[in-house]
C-alpha cells in the first residue's frame, strides 16, 4: 500500500553555481505529483533543473513503485567506485558494495543487505566515482525498514571534476558548493502523515530533458531521519545512476532464486498471512500442517486480547526463515517474523510453535507506534513487553507445558521484572489475585505512551515492588508446603 508522496524540486544556475531548493508539501496518496516550482536568476544561463520525486510503500518485497523506476543491475553505479568521505559505517550492517551489487534485501529488517551509518550519529557523506564523465539521466536511491529507519533524507552534489580548487572528498562541515560541487537536489521521503516504515524510493532527474547533468562525482550528504533515539540512521539498499547514453536497465534481483512460500488468510478474510520458506524449504512441510493451524487461530484472538482506542493491528503478517540469525530464535518487526531456520529444525516438537505465538503477540503489540504518535510517549519496559508477550504463550496457548512455572531452583532468583517466563507468571499471578484486566490496560497503556509505574496502584491499589514481594511470598510458601507433603 502506497502511503504518500513527497515532490522536491530544485533549480541550480550552472554560471554562478546558485542553488536554490523548494520542499513542496506532500500530495494526496495515488495522486500524481506535484507541479516543480521553478525559480529563475537573472544571471543564470545554462540551468540544471532537478525534480525529485519519490514514493514509499508499505509492503511488498521487490521495489515495484508507480513513479520510481524497480533498481538495476547493470546501471553506470555498478562499477562506479563508492566511497566514505565522512561518517562511521555501522558494523552490523553491509559494506559500501551492497549499493550497487544489484541485489536487493528480500527483508525488510536484513541488516547485511543495507547499509547505514553508526547508531547515534547523524548520518555523513557517500561520494561515488563513475570513473569518466558521463550524460547522467536519472540518480535512484532505494531504502527498506520497518519504522524510522526506512525514509530517506540527503542532498545531491554533483561535479565534473574540472573546477578550479575541486575538493574531491569535502568533509562535513565543508560546504561542497564552495570547493567545486553543484547542488542538485534535496530528497526527504519522510511521509507527511501515518507510519514510516516500508519501502522509499526516490528518483532525481530533469523534467524538460534526458540529461540531467554530465557529472563524473555524485556526493550524497545523508542526514539521520530523527534524532529521538539512537536508531534514525537509514537502511539504503541500493543506488543506482542511469547513464542516457547507455543500455536500458536490467532489474536487480535479490539472487535467492524461485521463491517457496505459502499464503493462507482467515475464513472473514480479515487477516492474511504469508510463510515464506525459501531458505529453508525443508520446512515448508511442517509450517503448512503444523504452524499454519495455531497462526489462523491464535492470531486474531491475540489481536482480540490486546485492545486500544482506535488501534488496528497488521492485516497481513510474514513469517519468513532465515539462516543468517545466530543463536537468535525468532524476532517481530512490524508485520513480519523471522525464523531461525536451525532453531527451529531442533525445536519442531517441542518449543517452535509457542515461539512463534511469542512473536504474534509482539506484532500485536506495535509499542513502536507510540513515539510517533505522542511526542510525549514514556515507554514500556523490556521485562513486560517480553512478560506479556510469555504471559499470553505459556498461560493461555499452552498452559499444560508448566514453562512459566517457578521451581523450588528458581524461586531464589525469580523477580517480577525478570522478564520473559518470570514476568509472566508475575503477570498470571496480579491477573488472579488483583486485576483480571491488568494485562489488557498494561497494553494499551503502552501503545499510547502513557505507561507509569504508579498505574500498578491506580488499578491494583498496591506498588509495584509491592506485588512483586508478595508474589514471591506466595511462591515461596506453596513450595515450602508442597516440601513438606509426605
Amino acid at each position: 500500500m502506497k502511503s504518500s508522496w513527497r515532490t522536491a524540486s530544485c533549480t541550480v544556475v550552472s554560471c554562478a553555481l546558485v542553488a536554490v531548493c523548494a520542499q513542496l508539501p506532500a500530495a494526496e496518496p495515488g495522486t500524481a505529483p506535484l507541479a516543480i516550482q521553478q525559480v529563475e536568476n537573472d544571471a543564470q544561463s545554462a540551468v540544471v533543473r532537478a525534480k525529485v520525486s519519490s514514493e514509499h510503500r508499505a509492503g511488498g518485497t521487490e521495489f515495484r513503485f508507480e513513479s520510481v523506476a524497480a533498481p538495476a543491475n547493470n546501471d553506470a553505479a555498478t562499477k562506479a567506485e563508492f566511497a566514505l568521505v565522512d561518517g562511521e559505517r555501522d558494523r552490523n550492517g553491509g559494506s559500501l558494495a551492497v549499493l550497487h551489487d544489484g541485489r536487493i534485501p528480500t527483508d525488510e529488517d536484513q541488516p547485511s543487505a543495507n547499509f547505514f551509518f553508526q547508531a547515534g550519529t547523524d548520518g555523513g557523506r557517500l561520494r561515488l566515482d563513475l570513473g569518466s564523465v558521463i550524460a547522467v539521466k536519472q540518480v535512484n536511491s532505494y531504502s527498506w525498514h520497518t519504522n524510522t529507519r526506512a525514509p530517506q533524507v540527503y542532498k545531491l552534489y554533483a561535479a565534473d571534476g574540472t573546477a578550479s580548487g575541486f575538493n574531491a572528498a569535502p568533509r562535513k562541515g565543508t560546504d561542497p558548493e564552495s570547493c567545486g560541487w553543484k547542488l542538485v537536489a534535496s530528497v526527504d521521503t519522510r511521509p507527511m502523515q501515518g507510519d514510516w516504515g516500508g519501502q522509499h524510493g526516490a528518483t532525481v532527474s530533469d523534467p524538460d530533458s534526458d540529461v540531467l547533468g554530465r557529472f563524473r562525482y555524485l556526493l550524497f550528504d545523508i542526514s539521520r531521519t530523527e534524532s529521538r533515539d539512537a536508531f534514525g540512521n537509514t537502511f539504503f539498499s541500493e543506488i543506482d545512476v542511469i547513464d542516457a547514453d547507455g543500455p536500458a536497465p536490467v532489474a536487480a534481483t535479490s539472487g535467492e532464486g524461485e521463491r517457496i512460500v505459502k499464503s493462507f488468510e482467515t475464513e472473514d478474510g480479515k487477516y492474511r498471512f504469508t510463510i515464506d520458506a525459501t531458505a529453508a524449504p525443508d520446512l515448508m512441510e511442517w509450517a503448512d500442517a503444523k504452524l499454519r493451524p495455531v497462526v489462523l487461530q491464535w492470531y486474531p484472538k491475540i489481536v482480540d486480547m490486546l485492545p486500544s482506542d482506535g488501534f488496528v493491528a497488521a492485516t497481513h503478517v510474514t513469517l519468513r526463515f532465515q539462516n543468517d540469525m545466530g543463536g537468535t530464535p525468532a524476532y517481530a518487526s512490524a508485520g513480519r517474523i523471522s525464523l531461525n531456520s536451525d532453531w527451529f529444525r531442533r525445536e519442531l516438537n517441542r518449543e517452535a510453535r509457542g515461539c512463534v505465538v511469542h512473536e504474534l503477540v509482539h506484532v500485536v503489540q506495535d509499542y513502536g507506534r507510540a513515539p510517533r504518535r505522542n511526542p510525549r510517549a514514556t515507554p514500556m519496559p523490556g521485562w513486560l513487553v517480553e512478560g506479556i508477550a510469555d504471559y499470553i504463550r505459556w498461560f493461555l496457548y499452552e498452559p499444560e507445558s508448566k514453562g512459566a512455572e517457578i521451581t523450588p531452583r528458581s524461586i531464589e532468583r525469580a523477580r517480577y521484572d525478570a522478564s520473559y517466563r518470570v514476568s509472566a507468571n508475575f503477570l498470571d499471578w496480579v491477573v488472579n489475585h488483583h486485576d483480571p484486566e491488568i494485562v489488557r490496560k498494561l497494553n494499551a497503556a503502552a501503545r499510547e505512551g502513557k505507561y507509569a509505574e504508579g498505574l500498578w496502584k491506580d488499578w491494583t491499589g498496591k506498588p509495584l515492588q509491592d506485588l512483586g514481594d508478595l508474589w514471591k511470598k506466595h511462591h515461596e510458601a506453596r513450595l515450602a508446603e508442597t516440601m513438606s507433603r509426605p
